[in-house]
């Protein structure tokens, strides 16, 4: 039997834990939720990156004494690897927190390619940065979260908590997000990428249900996915893999189809492209304010103005786009213009629920893709 997000939480709130960050992560998702929903915005961060979410917690510990919580998805586990053992480390300024962490790619248990690899060093990890650990399913007693507590309070240091996938029972919200704009991420795509084709441009898209999206709308019309790089890990890091393509390839159009959870988790990275400045380059982040592929939970992405920091890191910025008239109107205008330019386009949340994978493997879509190149 699953274990309750609520009673899972309340454990936690037990033993003192009153504060809570981390990224989104679909095998946590019905936790997260429970906790968005119960918590208030000082006791409850949703960060940019899990480094972000170790960061601010080492600050919280500093501030009140106490323990946090951070959660995150065991791809996250690279963000946090420096803030975890170069500061709160117990052989540096030894600071307790608990670490949950989504197992994704468990062995043994099917899931997608970015995953497997990941999900099999994810016990060695964290071993070899001497984290103890503790595995929670659904079978599991609520006292292994406070056998958890109990460690990283007694020993002052990091303690992981490693989620396995069917560990967490439904959430449903009692109150859902909702949204003004008309577009869907699926027809901006489907409009953006037409256009793309015609205009002779490659594609790098980013992690999550974009990719898929763009896949599929290649599929169903019988198109090849030769011109598209499927970032279908490593989230945050598209807009660099496109740079480096435009880079050592400026004779070839790129344009990378970001997402806003994605822009924001790197978003430094973004300084590189302006400075540049290739023109050869285009960078279009499709903003649904929220982390729409693991549980909608929500960005910053909706209380600040993208554009402006794309124009303080030097692109040349089309106009915000909030339907598809102006998407339309202006699509055209920005896939031919002979600058390094970015677009924010918004986006309603969701996604159709039968939407497919990517039926390509990364490798077989890492060699068309090349191939295309040599063209």
């Amino acid at each position: 039997m699953s274990i309750s997000p609520k009673d899972a939480f309340e454990k936690f709130i037990n033993e003192d834990i009153n504060f809570f960050a981390g990224v989104p992560d679909s095998l946590l998702k019905n936790f997260c939720s429970y906790i968005d929903e119960n918590l208030d915005d000082d006791n409850h961060v949703i960060s940019a990156n899990e480094g972000s979410s170790i960061a601010i917690s080492i600050g919280y510990h500093l501030a009140t004494g106490k323990i946090p919580l951070i959660y995150m998805q065991n791809s996250g586990l690279g963000n946090a690897i420096n803030p975890l053992l170069s500061l709160a480390d117990d052989q540096v300024y030894s600071i307790p927190m608990i670490l949950m962490i989504g197992w994704r790619g468990e062995p043994g248990v099917k899931d997608e390619p970015q995953h497997i690899k990941q999900g099999a060093v994810t016990e060695s990890m964290l071993n070899a940065m001497e984290i103890e650990t503790f595995i929670f399913d659904q079978n599991s007693s609520l006292e292994i979260l406070k056998k958890a507590c109990d460690t990283a309070k007694n020993g002052s240091k990091p303690v992981a908590i490693l989620v396995k996938k069917g560990t967490f029972s439904e959430h449903i919200p009692l109150f859902k997000r909702k949204s003004h704009l008309p577009m869907a991420r699926e027809d901006i795509i489907k409009i953006v990428a037409t256009v793309a084709a015609e205009q002779n441009y490659s594609i790098v898209s980013t992690t999550g249900v974009t990719s898929r999206e763009l896949f599929e709308h290649r599929a169903n019309n019988n198109m090849s996915h030769s011109n598209d790089f499927l970032t279908v890990g490593g989230m945050g890091h598209a807009s660099q893999i496109a740079l480096g393509l435009g880079m050592f390839s400026q004779n070839r159009k790129i344009l990378c189809l970001d997402g806003d959870g994605a822009f924001l988790m790197h978003t430094g990275s973004a300084a590189e492209i302006g400075v540049r400045g290739l023109k050869n380059f285009k960078h279009i982040v499709i903003n649904n304010e929220c982390h729409d592929s693991v549980g909608g939970q929500p960005t910053r992405a909706g209380k600040i103005d993208l554009n402006k920091i794309a124009s303080s890191f030097g692109y040349n910025v089309f106009p915000l786009c909030e339907s598809e008239e102006q998407l339309q109107l202006l699509i055209h205008k920005f896939m031919l213009c002979e600058d390094c330019c970015f677009m924010e386009i918004k986006a309603k949340p969701g996604f159709r629920k039968d939407l497919g994978r990517p039926t390509l493997s990364p490798t077989e879509n890492k060699i068309c893709f090349m191939q295309s190149f040599q063209e």
